[in-house]
């Protein structure tokens, strides 16, 4: 009996770890579970304390150093400089110089004829008056120079992006070879912060306009390649076959067939490279790029809140003029009409070189001082009262710093503790889990290499201090984001209202974003999580509203059918119906907010992205390097954790 009872009682183990392995979740934890229950005591026999173990550390700071040395020491001599970085620095400073004297040259009303004109020709009268506004208030805001300086550097970098870009994105789109050895750059490129692009330009360049020109250049091209290539293999197959039946080669096929039938893709991914172009030329004014980006980053450096925004409104209005005219272009691309587009486009030209010249002959090239407007004192004055009156002190809900400081106490603090106290293998296991659990052993070991790098960088502590800011501010994000995409999703009016909100702040460059955080809850580790909550939130309200939306009608009319409330039908079909997109925005939050509390290291975020400050402000590039590794370290990692496999979410679908 106690035979059978023994066989009985093991049969229904192994039926019910056989169960349990069916059920993929499950089976994955307890392989982990198995895993750890091996390595952890070799681990803690070894390296019993709770942080990353300095025998596991490599110091690069010595051989950085070096290198640092002899790049100094031989930039003048060595001939790679001579005759390669040494070309590629004087063609760019050139470039960037002669289309600045161009710009100065046209003077203020031609430059504003020009843009308006443009903005005429590819999106209509009212954005035509919308782009010469925005031009005018530049001028008006004392900041036509920086302007012209910014958009100069834009120009050239936009120009290189867009042949790098497409040069890449047509390999990729010919050939399978390409784009599979492609695609792993570009999903690593597109993760990284814009600060860890600084970086080795810097070290090869130094500080100035080339260094700044070839980051952005590297920074904006991917999204150029990518689109590039998804357009030229998404054209129409019929298509494609009925041009090859009628003999074309593979040349007349790609100028005739398939360049014409990604043309919105080209447009598209124009669009997104001059906003990332925009966005980077304002960062790399940390490495001198000049303009306007040079003069919110002395600001900020001196917290003066109102020449911040005297040169961040700018940085707006360029942003969203060059966002609505690019995408307009998209949408109306081929509705003009044969052969009088061209001849309109000539009027236009002709219209602006009028105008020029005019400027030219009554010597108004230059802004007129008379004309322009001061608003950094009054702003600096109501940014006083605010101090004064709203940052702390106010009954009942206290003031925005209290709050700042709340909110460093209760959350970031504890976070930020309570990762530093985690034994640094259980961090790993974690990290391990979280990957595997939505994806694949590939994103697992790529999660946990990437996370341990850091360790082995020796930026432990620091890299665990910006992960519990990156957590809190994605925390915040989604939070807003989900409701407020329930909300849009629920709602037409209340997403006609959010729209143009959205899409303002969704055009706008992440070093704006520091100014009214500044302003409102002065400098810290606070700030910069709220800035980076304001960065990412549209997107996550955007991808979340789309999500909802998209779920089947029948669905929904089924539940409807069957009595359920609309709070039934959310919990219900909704949400796990666009569970996808809900990854996809948690995905794009995390990303997000990573790049803006990397920036808030400008303003007291402190952790790695004053790493990163430090070593770019004090020539110190071994720190910066080091910083700029760890923070790719920590993007790629957060990236494969929220990022699921198309077979993981197939099945769990």
């Amino acid at each position: 009996m106690a035979t059978v009872t023994a066989t009985v009682g093991h049969s229904g183990v192994a039926a019910l770890l056989k169960n349990l392995g069916r059920h993929r979740t499950v089976g994955k934890l307890l392989l982990l579970a198995v895993a750890a229950a091996v390595i952890v005591p070799v681990l803690d026999s070894h390296w019993a304390s709770g942080t990353w173990p300095g025998a596991l550390t490599v110091d690069l700071s010595a051989p950085l150093g070096r290198a640092s040395e002899w790049i100094i020491d031989n930039r003048d001599s060595h001939p790679l400089f001579l005759y390669f970085f040494g070309y590629v620095s004087n063609a760019v400073v050139l470039s960037v110089r002669a289309v600045y004297v161009v710009l100065l040259a046209a003077g203020w009303a031609g430059v504003t004829a020009l843009a308006a004109l443009v903005a005429w020709r590819t999106a209509g009268v009212r954005l035509a008056l919308g782009t010469a506004a925005a031009f005018l208030a530049c001028g008006l805001l004392g900041m036509w120079v920086p302007t012209m300086q910014t958009l100069a550097l834009m120009v050239v970098a936009v120009l290189a992006s867009v042949l790098l870009g497409t040069l890449l994105g047509l390999a990729a789109g010919l050939s399978d070879r390409t784009y599979r050895a492609l695609r792993p750059v570009l999903d690593t490129m597109q993760v990284l912060p814009a600060f860890a692009y600084l970086l080795p330009v810097v070290l090869v360049f130094g500080i100035g306009v080339p260094a700044a020109v070839l980051a952005t250049v590297v920074y904006a091209a991917p999204p150029m390649a990518r689109l590039t290539a998804l357009g030229l293999r998404d054209a129409d197959a019929g298509v494609m076959e009925a041009v090859t039946s009628l003999g074309a080669t593979a040349r007349q096929r790609l100028l005739t067939a398939r360049l014409p039938l990604a043309r919105k893709e080209l447009l598209l991914g124009l669009n997104q490279t001059i906003m990332m172009t925009l966005s980077m030329a304002v960062i790399a004014s940390v490495i001198g790029a000049g303009g306007l980006g040079d003069r919110v980053y002395q600001a900020l450096a001196s917290v003066d809140v109102g020449a911040a925004l005297a040169a961040g409104i700018p940085i707006v209005l360029l942003a969203v003029v060059l966002d609505r005219v690019t995408g307009a272009a998209g949408e109306r691309l081929g509705s003009d009409s044969g052969a009088t587009a061209p001849r309109r486009w000539v009027y236009a030209a002709a219209a602006a070189l009028v105008v020029a010249l005019a400027g030219r002959l009554t010597g108004r090239l230059d802004w007129p001082v008379s004309w322009t407007l001061h608003i950094a004192e009054p702003v600096n004055r109501v940014v006083d009262w605010m101090t004064n009156h709203l940052y702390s002190g106010v009954p009942y809900i206290d003031g925005t710093a209290d709050w700042a400081g709340h909110f460093t106490t209760w959350v970031l603090d504890p976070v930020r503790d309570g990762l530093q106290w985690l034994p640094w293998w259980s961090v790993l296991l974690i990290v391990a889990a979280l990957a595997w659990l939505i994806g694949t052993w590939r994103t697992a070991l790529t999660a946990v290499l990437a996370m341990a790098a850091i360790g082995v960088l020796g930026v432990w502590k620091p890299s665990l201090d910006t992960l519990s800011q990156v957590l809190a501010a994605v925390a915040v994000t989604l939070v807003l984001g989900f409701a407020t995409g329930i909300a849009a999703a629920r709602s037409e009016r209340v997403e006609r209202l959010l729209r143009p909100v959205l899409d303002v702040f969704q055009t706008m460059p992440q070093f704006v974003y520091l100014i009214p955080v500044v302003a409102l809850f002065g400098v810290g580790r606070a700030p910069a999580v709220a800035a980076a909550v304001v960065y990412a939130l549209p997107a996550v309200v955007r991808i979340t509203t789309q999500g909802l939306r998209a779920v089947d009608p029948a669905a929904l009319e089924a539940a409807r059918s069957l009595g359920a409330t609309g709070a039934q039908q959310l919990r219900q079909v909704q949400l796990p119906l666009a569970r996808r997109s809900l990854l996809l925005a948690v995905n794009q939050g995390v990303v997000l907010v990573l790049a803006v509390v990397i920036i808030g290291g400008l303003v007291g975020g402190g952790a790695l992205g004053y790493d990163v400050v430090f070593g770019l402000a004090q020539g110190d590039l071994a720190t910066g390097l080091v910083a700029g590794a760890a923070i790719v370290c920590l993007g790629l990692m957060l990236d494969r954790v929220t990022q699921p496999t198309a077979r993981t979410t197939k099945k769990g679908a």
